[in-house]
């Protein structure tokens, strides 16, 4: 092993000790109970009635009884959302799939599937991070009539897969699949959507230029094919063992990926009917999360997932820290140029060789756990295959030695960078993180005037008025995820991108988010504490000087110390969150936690939870 990998995942579990040991304790219990007895035998006569009541012909016969297995299906299929709609017949499918093999499998229940594209910019975002939460409740409402031996998972995009994932761990002792669906085909180029982008926020191109543009980018069922969120999802399920091997970015319509979702269906049921199975409380352990990070790194995936994986973790008692992702970036190089990070699209990514190659060269270097357990079985070796028909039939089949797009995907012996391009900032202003994968070096520092604002669209017209047209750093607060659920800031993007291509040197410093699609513009975000409360970040006034340092590690006010610890925090502006639903959860934006926790509102994972200044000694 790497001796940073090695060091790393050595005080996670170290740390993790205790919270680790209690839940495979609970897990222990869990399983004993069954007795390697299906689930629904210990139900009551009356229950299990209530729960084959709508099972027909050999489903029946086979939930009543005492052998055979029963799956639960838990989707997030919609057919509103393209990354979602493929899902409408997959239940159907792994039904007949079950019953092929003696099993019965049936939908336990569905989670919402929101779109981060869709609400950009308005209202809605300010559900956006709270649904990973409701998600992982919903799974739990749907898992809670103890009938399953095993769960089939349907979700891609965003928050869904984080959500399903921490509501499978509190049934961690249960085998489980993730069940993707895969990309769209590649449409317009990313780099071209972007510069149309740009060139409407500068005033250079109209409406309908850009709707065509969008369009032409977002185009068909599947997910979208850039490298944000959805797609870092897709590669961590297939890096940590939750999809079978090379599952993540198969087309919807390819033979394939049909095949590999009943494959899939096949393998849980295996599983859960054997005389020792394993359940995803097993799978996702200290030597995974920190596998799943390292992909994360090499791959320049989103910045999201320092609050996912922090949270997905934290479901099965293992403690995941800012610091452990600081410490694998400086270690673990950048092997994939995928848009933000450069030209190509994730089905470039995918026929360069994608998450299989990636998984041998990382592996062979030392840079990945191989002694894991998967949905596969022992070995993340398994996770060096990818899956083909042969004569109709799935094989899988070892990946290529050499990558097929070295502009694409490289091996870890000559990499892009010698790093994994995140970086996390300490200072005067708190703790923060930012990717700089794909800012380029001349921008990697800056220093420069404030212009603080309490919104977007306060940016926007400032911008739109030429205000900024300067050297600037702009500061978005009261965006964290107590004041307003922490909304994406992509709106941002365009306009930032103006500023820097006419000369100027910009940053962003903001206590929200700015995630997968973040760019060349070197962000500082997921600013903790945040501003609301009293995080000093809501200390920072018009004019103040300050320095983002992603080269040092450093985000500080230039401000003398005795003068800016004087001042008072900015009273809040912002109203407080109602309509377009977001009354309704106001309680969850009264218990969530920091972001450099997880910033989920469950207060028994993680470790200390509360809203507290980070002491001085852990900044400085």
């Amino acid at each position: 092993m790497h001796p940073v990998v090695a060091e790393v995942t050595a005080r996670v579990t170290e740390r993790s000790r205790a919270s680790r040991t209690a839940y495979l304790q609970r897990l222990s219990r869990a399983a004993s109970e069954l007795s390697l007895r299906p689930a629904r035998t210990d139900l009551g006569c009356s229950n299990l009635a209530h729960a084959v009541a709508a099972c027909g012909g050999s489903d029946r016969t086979t939930m009543a009884a005492d052998t055979g297995v029963s799956l639960g299906i838990v989707t997030s299929y919609n057919d509103m959302l393209s990354a979602h709609a493929p899902f409408e017949h997959y239940p159907q499918a792994m039904k007949q799939t079950a019953r092929e093999v003696g099993a019965v499998a049936r939908v336990a229940g569905g989670v919402p599937a929101m779109c981060d594209g869709i609400t950009q910019g308005r209202a809605g975002m300010e559900l956006s991070l709270f649904s990973r939460d409701v998600i992982a409740m919903s799974t739990a409402i749907a898992l809670s009539h103890d009938v399953f031996d095993g769960v089939l998972m349907l979700g891609v995009c965003d928050k869904i897969v984080p959500g399903l994932v921490a509501g499978a761990l509190s049934f961690g002792h249960l085998p489980t699949a993730l069940v993707p669906a895969g990309p769209m085909a590649s449409g317009r180029s990313n780099a071209d959507k972007a510069e149309t982008r740009k060139a409407y926020a500068a005033g250079e191109a109209g409406r309908e230029e850009l709707l065509a543009s969008e369009v032409a980018s977002y185009h068909s069922p599947g997910t979208c094919t850039f490298y944000g969120t959805a797609n870092s999802n897709q590669m961590l399920m297939d890096v940590m063992g939750l999809h079978l091997p090379g599952a993540a970015f198969i087309h919807p319509d390819d033979p394939v990926r049909d095949a590999l979702t009943a494959a899939t269906t096949r393998r849980v049921a295996e599983i859960a009917g054997s005389e020792q199975p394993y359940g995803i409380g097993q799978v996702v352990d200290e030597k995974s999360v920190v596998n799943g990070v390292v992909a994360l790194l090499a791959t320049g995936g989103s910045t999201n997932h320092t609050m996912h994986l922090i949270s997905m973790a934290a479901a099965a008692g293992v403690d995941l820290t800012w610091e452990d992702f600081d410490d694998l970036s400086a270690a673990v190089p950048s092997v994939a140029r995928i848009y933000p990070n450069g030209p190509a699209d994730v089905n470039h990514f995918h026929a360069a060789g994608g998450t299989p190659y990636l998984v041998r060269t990382l592996l062979d270097s030392g840079l990945l756990h191989e002694d894991v357990l998967t949905l596969a079985g022992p070995g993340l070796r398994h996770y060096t295959r990818k899956p083909q028909l042969v004569d109709g039939v799935l094989e899988f089949v070892d990946a290529p030695a050499e990558s097929l797009d070295p502009a694409v995907l490289r091996p870890a012996t000559d990499p892009f960078a010698a790093d994994g391009g995140l970086r996390v900032l300490r200072g005067s202003l708190g703790h923060a993180v930012i990717k700089v994968s794909a800012v380029a070096d001349e921008h990697k520092v800056v220093e420069a005037p404030a212009r603080v604002f309490t919104d977007q669209v306060g940016f926007l017209q400032a911008f739109s008025r030429r205000e900024l047209d300067r050297d600037v750093i702009v500061v978005i607060r009261e965006q964290g995820p107590s004041a307003n659920g922490m909304p994406e800031l992509h709106a941002l993007t365009p306009s930032l991108g103006v500023l820097q291509k006419r000369g100027h040197a910009v940053a962003l410093v903001t206590d929200g988010r700015m995630s997968g699609a973040s760019g060349a513009i070197p962000a500082a975000i997921h600013v903790t504490p945040e501003s609301v409360h009293a995080g000093p970040i809501s200390r920072i006034q018009d004019g103040d000087v300050i320095r983002v340092d992603a080269r040092t590690g450093r985000l500080d006010v230039l401000v003398d110390e005795d003068e800016f610890a004087a001042r008072l925090p900015a009273q809040r502006v912002s109203e407080e969150g109602v309509g377009t639903g977001r009354e309704l959860f106001a309680p969850m934006r009264a218990a969530v936690g920091r972001a450099d926790e997880g910033a989920h509102v469950f207060a028994s994972l993680g470790r200390a939870f509360d809203h507290s200044v980070i002491p001085a000694e852990e900044i400085s």
